[in-house]
């Protein structure tokens, strides 16, 4: 069966992670839920700052960095710590943040 066969015939999401990333646990999978990740941080952040009616700036300037730094999390091209993402959220947009390890 083609792989575009394949496609159309699944029933849900996970499948077609599956089909495209390979299984949960595997190297192009765990890459691509990393990604995706980065990807949810990044505009929990973004929609944070702007209901917060804050530019980069002034986020940056609440925080103690700079500008391209909260552009580069905004756009997932950085890492970024816990303890910078707890102080972005907590400090700087006064929102509470809480971690779950699943």
């Amino acid at each position: 069966m083609k792989k575009s066969e394949t496609i159309r015939q699944t029933k849900n999401f996970d499948e077609l992670l599956n089909i495209q990333y390979g299984k949960i646990g595997t190297k192009k999978r765990d890459e691509f839920e990393k990604k995706a990740q980065y990807f949810v941080i990044s505009e929990l952040l973004k929609e944070a700052r702007k209901d917060a009616n804050l530019t980069q700036e002034q986020l940056a300037e609440k925080i103690g960095t700079k500008k391209s730094y909260i552009s580069r999390l905004e756009n997932g091209n950085c890492d970024i710590q816990l303890s910078t993402l707890y102080r972005i959220f907590e400090d700087g947009l006064g929102k509470r943040i809480s971690l779950i390890i699943a």
